[in-house]
């Protein structure tokens, strides 16, 4: 081979490696581009996953929602202010009995158990009304949702019926249907559904259960109770006549007991 021929060689040679040399640094620059385009969309999906975040974070929940809402859906047979004002009896009785209850309260479940038939039948007779004031307190305790649900629920029996709401409050306290007071099972739509289902005006009531599970009320049952923070109760189940805390005879307990509850209430009717 001659010289010339030798060099030839050497400079196509060297002319092959300075291609290859570019082509690596060429595929070398495009990896970077790459990974630096992928890490900035990762970085960009894990802002904007942490702005999602403490967006969603500082959403007010349904229930913040609806306690400031301004067009309020009222049940049927209520009067005042957003329909907060729940007065059941007949027109003729002359004393009102002010009832204040929440409905996770296991102490109310104890007293609607016991007395609760006695005040219905004192309601029935026209010895006095009912004011109903229903509370959600028990939910703050433990951010839950029963009480206030529930409170819900207890409007849309109310737009059925006087009568179909003091039942299912009676079926929700009763013995069959109420959760112990750390359970938050009145959050569940479907469990208040059954619940109503031992009540005859609600069994199978599409226009009740479609009250429930849309939540017409939601907003009702927090101005509701609203009006039990402004009350100065205190706490459930808390009985008024003529302003006075209806008591057992030497407390300052509510009447649990069918004696009690008549001892009170004849005093106060009496008054």
């Amino acid at each position: 081979m001659s010289a010339r021929n030798k060099q030839a060689n050497k400079s196509a040679a060297r002319e092959r490696l300075r291609q290859e040399r570019e082509r690596q640094a060429k595929k070398d620059r495009i990896r970077r581009q790459l990974v630096v385009a992928g890490s900035a969309v990762v970085v960009l999906a894990i802002a904007g996953g942490v702005g999602y975040a403490v967006v969603q974070a500082n959403k007010p929940s349904h229930w913040e929602a609806v306690k400031e809402e301004k067009n309020v859906v009222a049940p049927k047979h209520t009067e005042g202010t957003d329909g907060t004002t729940v007065v059941l009896g007949k027109a003729s009785a002359k004393k009102t009995l002010e009832l204040y209850e929440d409905p996770r309260c296991p102490v109310c479940a104890s007293f609607e158990q016991s007395v609760g038939k006695t005040v219905q039948n004192d309601l029935d007779a026209g010895k006095f009304k009912v004011k109903f004031i229903g509370a959600t307190f028990i939910d703050n305790s433990d951010n839950g949702e029963g009480s206030k649900n529930a409170l819900s629920a207890l409007g849309a029996a109310l737009n059925v019926s006087p009568k179909a709401f003091l039942e299912y409050k009676a079926a929700l306290y009763s013995k069959n249907f109420h959760p112990e007071e750390q359970d938050d099972k009145f959050a569940k739509d479907s469990y208040l559904i059954q619940v109503a289902d031992s009540v005859n005006e609600l069994k199978g009531n599409k226009a009740f259960q479609k009250d429930v599970e849309q939540g017409t009320y939601d907003a009702w049952a927090m101005k509701m109770s609203a009006v039990f923070d402004k009350s100065g109760a205190g706490g459930t189940p808390t009985l008024k006549m003529n302003g006075q805390k209806l008591t057992a005879e030497g407390s300052d307990n509510p009447p649990m007991t069918v004696e009690q509850f008549n001892a009170a209430v004849d005093k106060a009717l009496k008054a």
